[in-house]
C-alpha cells in the first residue's frame, strides 16, 4: 500500500508492516513510501474464511513526526491506495481525521498466470542480497549470502556489507568473507558468555552487533578453509552484467549461533535488519528491510538431475541513489571548440574539509584548458593569469577545490553539417589504479545519433539513453596519479580517453551549446557533480575549429604519451 506522505514525515515505526522503498526505520517519508504486511501477507476474501475479519484485514499502526504544520492543523497524507497489480484505486475520501478509498479489481487487467507462493514474491532492485538458510540447528545456522547486481551502471569495489542482529547473534566461522573486526571479548563478556560457557571464543569470527564484512582477495579463491565458494574471493568487486555477468554476484557462508529464545525451536531464525552496502567510488545503495520470500531453489549438491530447497529465505532489496551535493566521488568539467575558457568542477563537488583560506560557496574560476591537467593546488597561477587576461572578477578569497578523486573533462571539438565530435577524458588524481573501469555518460537528444568510439568499447542503453565506455582488453586499468619529471613540477594524473563522434540524423533542431553536452555522467556507476552551465558561444562565431581547441588537443596528446 503506497501513503502519500506531504509534510516530511520521518516514521519512527510500523507495526504489521515494513517499509518497502525507504531503508529502515527511522525513515524519511516525506514524498510517500510503500507498506507491505509481515506477519500477515494476504488478505482472503470473507468466502475462503467464512467471515473471518482476523483473516481478512490488516491493521498497521504507525508512529513518526511530521514538520511544517501549524498549530491545529491535521496530519493527513496526499493519498493512499493500494499498488498491487489488477487493483483500481480512485481519489480518496476524507472525514475529519479519516481517509478511506474503496479499491476495486480492473476488469481489464489479464491475470498473470503466477506461480502460487506461500510468500511475497521477490522484488526487483537495482542490487538483491539473498539470506538462503542451508541448515537449520537448535542452537545455529547455517547461511548462504549472495549479492547480485542487476542495474546496468550499478558496481561495488572492496564492497563493506553491515547489518544488525535482533537477538544478539554472533557469527561462529565464514567462507568466502571476512569480518573486519575480531573481538572475542564482545561474545565473552556479553549474553553469548553467560549462555554458551563452554564455547572457545577465541575462534569465534565475528561478536558484534554490528558486523562489518568483506569479500575474500582473490588469492584465497581456492584456500580449503575459507575459500572454495563459487562467485567469491573477487576482492569486493561486482561489476555489471554489461560487462561481465560472471563478475554480477559475490557469494559468502556463514555459521551463525542463536540465542534464547530462539533457541527453543531450531526452525525460529531471525534475520539481522537494518542493511547497508558500500564501495570506494561507486553508487549509494539504500536497502529496505528483509522480507520472507518462498525458499531459494538450488541445484542438488549429488550431481543428479534433482533440486535441493532452503530451510529459509529473505530478500532485501537495494536501490541506487543520487549522491546530495558534495557527497560524490568524481566530477566533470566542460569545454568546446567555440570557447576559449574551460569550465572546471564545481567547488568542493566532492566535499570540503578545510575552508579556511578559500570559500566553499565561490562558483569555479573560468580556466584556460592546458589547466585541468594539473592538480587543483597548482592552479591558482593559471587562473589568475587567465581572468586578467579575459578580463573576468577574481574573488578576495579564491573558491576551494573540487576535492575529487576522478575527474572527467566532456569537450567539443567539432560540430558540421552532418554530425559532430566530443573527446572525454577521465583523470584519475588517486595514488591507486581503477581496474575494469566504465563510465557512462546520458544523452537525452542525441543517444540515437551516436555513430562510433575509437579508443574504448561502446555500448547503448537504450532504456536508459545512456551510451556505456569500458577499456579496450588490455587498457582496462585506469593508472594512478604518479610524480613529475622534476621534483618541482605537478603531479600527472592517470589518463584515459577517447574521441566520439555523432550525426545529426534524429536532432532536426540540433544546437551544440545545448544538444552536445551530456546531461548525466558516470564513473564506476557513481553520478558525478555536473557544472550547472555549459560553454557559452561568442557572438558571431562560425569556425568549427579553434586555435585553443588545437592547443588543448596537442596538450592532451603530449601528456597521454
Amino acid at each position: 500500500m503506497f501513503i502519500g506522505f506531504q509534510h516530511r514525515e520521518i516514521l519512527v515505526s510500523a507495526d504489521g508492516a515494513v517499509l518497502v522503498d525507504a531503508g529502515d526505520f527511522p525513515a524519511e517519508v516525506g514524498n510517500g513510501t510503500t507498506l507491505s504486511g509481515t506477519a500477515m501477507t494476504d488478505l482472503k476474501t470473507a468466502i475462503d474464511t467464512a467471515g473471518d475479519l482476523d483473516q481478512m484485514r490488516a491493521r498497521v499502526e504507525i508512529v513518526g513526526t511530521q514538520f511544517g504544520l501549524g498549530a491545529g492543523a491535521t496530519p493527513m497524507p496526499k493519498t493512499i491506495h493500494l499498488v498491487n497489480d489488477g487493483f483500481k484505486c480512485p481519489a480518496p475520501s476524507r472525514r475529519a481525521t479519516r481517509m478511506f478509498v474503496c479499491c476495486r479489481k480492473d476488469p481489464k487487467v489479464k491475470a498473470k498466470l503466477a506461480k502460487k507462493t506461500k510468500y511475497p514474491p521477490r522484488r526487483y532492485g537495482d542490487l538483491t542480497i539473498a539470506y538462503d538458510v542451508l541448515q537449520a540447528n537448535q542452537n545455529n545456522y547455517y547461511v548462504q549470502v549472495t549479492i547480485d547486481n542487476n542495474h546496468p551502471l550499478g558496481r561495488l569495489d572492496h564492497w563493506n556489507l553491515t547489518w544488525e542482529w535482533q537477538k544478539g547473534e554472533f557469527i561462529y566461522s565464514m567462507k568466502g568473507a571476512f569480518a573486519r573486526i575480531k573481538d572475542p571479548s564482545e561474545c565473552l563478556y556479553g549474553t553469548a558468555g553467560k549462555f554458551y560457557k563452554d564455547m572457545d571464543f577465541s575462534q569465534v569470527a565475528n561478536c558484534a552487533n554490528k558486523p562489518i564484512l568483506s569479500d575474500l582477495p582473490s588469492e584465497r579463491a581456492q584456500d580449503d578453509k575459507v575459500g572454495k565458494l563459487p562467485w567469491c574471493c573477487k576482492n569486493g568487486t561486482v561489476l555489471p552484467p554489461l560487462m561481465d555477468k560472471n563478475k554480477a554476484r559475490s557469494i559468502f557462508q556463514m555459521q551463525v549461533f542463536k540465542m534464547p529464545p530462539d533457541t527453543d525451536n531450531r526452525t525460529t531464525i531471525t534475520p539481522p535488519i537494518k542493511w547497508n552496502i558500500d564501495g570506494v567510488i561507486n553508487p549509494k545503495y539504500k536497502c529496505g528491510a528483509p522480507v520472507r520470500v518462498d525458499p531459494q531453489i538450488f541445484p542438488d549438491p549429488s550431481g543428479l538431475m534433482a533440486i535441493s530447497t532452503a530451510v529459509a529465505s529473505w530478500q532485501i532489496s537495494c536501490n541506487i541513489t543520487k549522491p546530495k551535493p558534495q557527497e560524490t566521488r568524481c566530477c566533470v568539467s566542460f569545454s568546446a571548440f567555440y570557447n576559449e575558457s574551460a569550465i572546471p568542477c564545481n567547488t568542493c563537488a566532492c566535499g570540503c574539509d578545510d575552508t579556511r583560506k578559500c570559500n566553499s560557496r565561490a562558483s569555479p574560476l573560468l580556466l584556460p584548458p592546458e589547466a585541468l591537467l594539473v592538480p587543483f593546488e597548482n592552479r591558482t597561477l593559471m587562473a589568475r593569469a587567465w581572468a586578467k587576461l579575459k578580463h573576468l572578477h577574481v574573488p578576495s578569497r579564491m573558491p576551494c577545490g573540487e576535492n575529487c578523486p576522478v575527474s572527467i573533462n566532456w569537450h567539443v571539438s567539432s560540430d558540421h553539417k552532418n554530425g559532430w565530435t566530443a573527446r572525454i577524458t577521465l583523470f584519475n588524481w588517486e595514488e591507486y589504479a581503477f581496474d575494469d573501469w566504465f563510465t557512462a555518460v546520458q544523452m537525452k537528444r542525441t543517444f540515437e545519433d551516436f555513430e562510433d568510439v575509437y579508443s574504448f568499447n561502446g555500448t547503448r542503453i537504450p532504456g536508459l539513453k545512456t551510451i556505456f565506455f569500458e577499456g579496450l582488453k588490455g587498457l582496462n586499468y585506469l593508472a594512478g596519479e604518479t610524480n613529475g619529471t622534476h621534483t618541482r613540477d605537478p603531479r600527472v594524473p592517470g589518463k584515459q580517453q577517447s574521441v566520439l563522434t555523432f550525426k545529426k540524423k534524429h536532432v532536426k533542431d540540433f544546437d551544440v551549446t545545448r544538444d552536445a553536452f551530456p546531461s548525466k555522467v558516470f564513473f564506476n556507476g557513481m553520478e558525478c557533480s555536473l557544472p550547472p552551465v555549459r560553454p557559452a558561444k561568442a557572438s558571431g562565431h562560425k569556425s568549427s575549429i579553434s586555435v585553443i581547441a588545437i592547443i588543448f588537443t596537442a596538450f592532451m596528446t603530449f601528456f597521454m604519451m
